[in-house]
């Protein structure tokens, strides 16, 4: 399968981008890639080098480039000008080594463009729709040039990553969790639209920043701001009637009123609630494959009260319910303590040496963060990193293949399973309770296999089932090839 907008090399068709429209139409663009044909073709002789490079010679270039720099969100801004220019080698540089260039796109270094957005902009992507907007929503989103738009990741600012309000600076959040969808589990980068609603910011060093590119007013609450939300959604629908919408990073007294106002009427889901919630069930019956018992005859502690524990707390209970616990049996088996329990402001998160060094090589260690290996007597220890990158985008390529009407909390359970199941006993030895991040795609293509099936079981999709599903999701793959 070839990327979207593959461009042939025969006489242009009438209104075909040429020449520097050409090369600025990141679609369609393949830079000194171009054929000699195609230069002649499409009025391109004389606006490149006369060198054809093939697609491996200029990753190995990108390559090159970005290890040069030692600075990573200087990385990160190299890459996101190549999304602008040419998006297909920007997905063959992050396919082609995902454990690489993950940690560069999204999470760590995406905290740091998001504080920095407005001293670091250069060019829009995605969409702005702001409060002052309230009744045009639908006008507004009309303007977005892709009319089949499948996924929208959508923030609102107010608790980006653990570095609280950002505002419109937020829109690194679903442009760097929709770059995954596609680096990950190869959804089309086509249907994804990233999206920031602006209902003004509580930050005051934004607010005094003359740089600051979002609404500059306190945020709206209330009856107001679920209005200007079910506009949004209302706009959607009516727009993208076949378009998940990811709800990401919004505070926990929105996140998880707007989840309930929704998840049974329309495709969506929260990935810092659900997607949350599902890589930590995964890095649990992982570990259950170390200790050999069953998910029922355990008990969890967790050290914090807000989306995240009480979905995965949620999650757990429901798996419990699925091996045949009363779900309120199972429910008492988690217990959460915040601030004003248990956890006090002195303790420091634990480390992974900390963990295997205290129990002896005992622990079963995993982290949202990446931890260095650890050796300890005399035995490799390599800590697992449970990121939502296991989760989400296989959801959304699931999704994507079935055109599900809804995403329910089963389908995370059945996701868990899979990403689980993935864990190889080499693995398993080194204390590794996921995937290694460098097969991403393969993991994430068994996983949205996995909750395709699901899907079809439960009469959740709209297109017919295959006599082979795991076909159907490879088939709807996106792969970062330049058309012939």
């Amino acid at each position: 399968m070839t990327a979207y907008g593959a461009i042939k090399t025969a006489a242009p068709m009438s209104g075909h981008p040429t020449g520097y429209d050409l090369l600025r139409d990141p679609r369609l663009n393949k830079g000194t890639a171009f054929t000699e044909a195609e230069r002649r073709a499409f009025r391109l002789e004389g606006l490149l080098p006369p060198a054809v490079t093939t697609m491996a010679l200029q990753v190995a270039r990108r390559h090159a480039e970005i290890a040069a720099l030692a600075d990573d969100l200087q990385k990160y801004l190299v890459l996101s000008d190549l999304q602008e220019r040419n998006e297909t080698l920007y997905y063959a540089i992050l396919m082609s080594d995902p454990a690489a260039y993950m940690p560069l796109v999204y999470t760590p270094t995406v905290g740091d463009a998001c504080q920095r957005f407005a001293h670091i902009f250069r060019q829009a992507r995605g969409m702005y729709l702001p409060v002052t907007a309230r009744g045009r929503l639908e006008a507004l989103l009309s303007n977005w040039p892709e009319k089949d738009v499948r996924f929208i990741v959508v923030t609102d600012g107010e608790r980006i990553l653990g570095l609280g309000d950002l505002g419109a600076g937020g829109m690194g959040i679903p442009i760097g969790k929709l770059s995954l969808y596609t680096a990950c589990a190869g959804v089309p980068p086509r249907h994804c639209l990233p999206i920031v609603l602006d209902v003004g910011t509580n930050n005051q060093v934004l607010l005094d920043d003359p740089l600051y590119q979002g609404l500059r007013q306190h945020r709206v609450r209330g009856e107001e701001y679920l209005a200007f939300v079910d506009e949004f959604v209302a706009a959607v629908q009516r727009l993208y009637p076949k378009c998940c919408i990811q709800w990401e990073d919004f505070a926990n007294f929105n996140a998880v009123p707007i989840l309930a106002r929704y998840r049974d009427k329309i495709c969506t889901f929260n990935d810092d609630i659900q997607g949350t919630a599902g890589v930590a069930l995964a890095g649990i019956f992982g570990a259950l494959r170390l200790s050999g018992e069953k998910l029922a005859e355990q008990r969890f502690l967790f050290l914090g009260a807000g989306s995240a524990a009480t979905g995965i707390a949620e999650l757990i209970s429901l798996a419990m319910g699925r091996e045949g616990m009363d779900l309120a049996a199972a429910r008492r088996r988690n217990a959460l303590f915040d601030i004003n329990g248990l956890l006090v402001t002195s303790r420091s998160e634990c480390t992974a040496e900390e963990a295997y060094r205290w129990s002896e090589g005992r622990a079963v260690f995993a982290s949202g963060s990446p931890f260095p290996p650890v050796e300890i007597n005399g035995r490799r220890f390599v800590p697992g990193q449970g990121n939502n990158v296991y989760i989400f985008p296989a959801m959304g390529m699931a999704v994507f293949a079935t055109e599900a009407k809804r995403v329910t909390e089963e389908m995370f359970i059945v996701a868990a399973q899979a990403v689980a199941e993935q864990v190889t006993e080499e693995n398993l030895s080194m204390g590794l309770i996921y995937p290694p991040q460098s097969h991403i795609l393969n993991a994430s293509l068994h996983v949205a296999e996995r909750i395709a099936g699901y899907i079809f079981d439960q009469g959740l999709a709209r297109v017919p089932r295959p006599d082979d599903v795991g076909a159907l999701v490879r088939a709807r793959a996106y792969r970062p090839l330049y058309g012939e």
